[in-house]
């Protein structure tokens, strides 16, 4: 009999050695630190080129990120609401009929004949409908009268191919528009009104709106409102028209909540402020209503077509405030952006520069990768029985 001279190890000594391969490996990975190597070049169109890029993300972070930005708040958009109250009264006198005009006549929310309707016989009304006609057809043709298609309307029919010039209420330019808004800014529990510190019933009594002297005044005259919207008043008051009162809410809530105050602008959004273009369709702003009364056992209605002034209030709203995700995420983000001037000046030290070469090698260091025999005490035991059977042969 041959017995071989190979040692085998134990199972215990493979698991004693494994079981130490594995707390040395965990501890290099927990315990130990890597860091890349850094090549330092001594360069000075490189290193100008390194800063000024480094400069400009610096500006960039603090200028546009932080500064115009707010890249370090979070912020909100509010829920609001708008109350307005109209008062004025107007004086007008038409062919000698005076009539005073007050808050329930001007605040809301029959027409001529023409050749469409003109007919020689019964036949020329027969299911006819004109959509702008002045009432229902009835199939029958005045011919010895107005020889107009007969309609079921009200009596007289509207005529507004006169338009008063100037207009009836032009007195309308000293009433006064009071408007009240509160918003919330639900992320932040923070409620405000127009009607800010120091606005108290004393001073609504005195003050009217002025973008200078009272800024902050919810009393509007008419006149002014139109002015600076950038229209004139003779000429909306005349054809009709709208305007937008738009009420700005931009508020820091790293001050006081005291400073967050509204700020108002005007906008003219259509009517006819120039008086230049004479050739558009539908200028200005017109509605019609009517007043039912009875008279005689017989219903009637006044017929009122009224060119008038639509106010459009738009409030625009956000909030800001100090919150550190924001922060850290502007933070990172800029940290990142520095990355460019090192892949900047990398291109330029290994593509453009003369000593590129050099400045290559230097950079990356390029090692051979040896194989090695893997340990006596890590071969399986089926490679050591095969050992042992090549020697017995």
């Amino acid at each position: 009999m041959y017995t071989s001279g190979v040692e085998r190890p134990s199972s215990l000594q493979r698991s004693s050695k494994m079981k130490s391969f594995i707390t040395n490996t965990l501890s290099d990975f927990f315990f130990e630190y890597e860091t890349p190597r850094q090549v330092l070049v001594r360069s000075r169109r490189v290193g100008v080129v390194c800063r000024l890029i480094q400069l400009g993300v610096l500006a960039y972070i603090i200028g546009w990120v932080f500064i115009y930005e707010k890249g370090y708040q979070s912020s909100d958009t509010a829920v609001g609401s708008v109350l307005t109250k109209m008062k004025g009264v107007g004086y007008t006198n038409v062919t000698g009929e005076e009539r005073i005009w007050d808050v329930a006549d001007y605040v809301f929310p029959v027409q001529p004949p023409n050749s469409k309707n003109r007919c020689s016989s019964d036949a020329d009304c027969e299911g006819r409908s004109e959509r702008t006609g002045d009432g229902h057809m009835t199939g029958k043709c005045l011919v010895n009268t107005t020889k107009m298609c007969e309609v079921l309307a009200w009596c007289p029919v509207e005529d507004d191919s006169s338009i008063p010039d100037p207009a009836l209420l032009m007195s309308a330019e000293n009433f006064t528009l009071f408007i009240k808004n509160t918003i919330n800014f639900p992320a932040y529990g923070v409620m405000r009104c127009n009607l800010v510190e120091g606005i108290d019933n004393q001073y609504i009594k005195s003050c009217l709106y002025d973008p200078k002297t009272a800024p902050l005044c919810p009393i509007f005259r008419l006149g002014d409102l139109v002015q600076m919207s950038g229209f004139n008043f003779a000429a909306i008051a005349k054809v009709g028209g709208a305007i937008g009162i738009i009420i700005d809410w931009t508020c820091n809530l790293d001050h006081d909540q005291s400073d967050c105050k509204p700020i108002y602008s005007f906008h003219g959004l259509y009517g006819n402020p120039d008086e230049a273009d004479t050739a558009r369709a539908s200028v200005g702003y017109n509605f019609r209503y009517a007043k039912h009364y009875m008279e005689d056992k017989q219903e009637k209605r006044t017929l009122l077509k009224v060119f008038g002034i639509r106010f459009d209030i738009i409030v625009r709203s956000v909030a800001r405030k100090f919150d550190i995700i924001p922060t850290l995420t502007a933070i990172g983000s800029g940290v990142g952006i520095f990355g460019v001037a090192t892949v900047v000046c990398d291109l330029i030290l290994l593509y453009l520069l003369p000593k590129r070469e050099f400045y290559n090698n230097m950079k990356f260091k390029v090692t051979e990768t040896m194989e090695k025999e893997p340990l006596d005490e890590f071969k399986s035991e089926k490679e050591v029985s095969k050992s042992d059977s090549a020697e017995g042969s």
